[in-house]
């Protein structure tokens, strides 16, 4: 039969607030994680789009 160990209070408060701040940086990363993916996807598409269509003849011109 296996022993269950009980922690004392303040240490499973410990443990959940380590929890809490892992899964904060684990979703903060996944959230720059995909910026990064789209802004990659973004510039792929513009170096291979058609210039003219970005900027069109005499954009620079008033």
């Amino acid at each position: 039969m296996t022993d269950r160990i009980i922690k004392p209070y303040l240490e499973e408060r410990a443990a959940e607030t380590q929890r809490a701040e892992q899964t904060r940086v684990y979703r903060r990363n996944q959230r720059i994680g995909l910026v990064m993916v789209a802004a990659g996807i973004l510039g792929w598409w513009l170096w291979h789009t058609n210039p003219a269509w970005i900027f069109p003849t005499g954009w620079w011109r008033p």
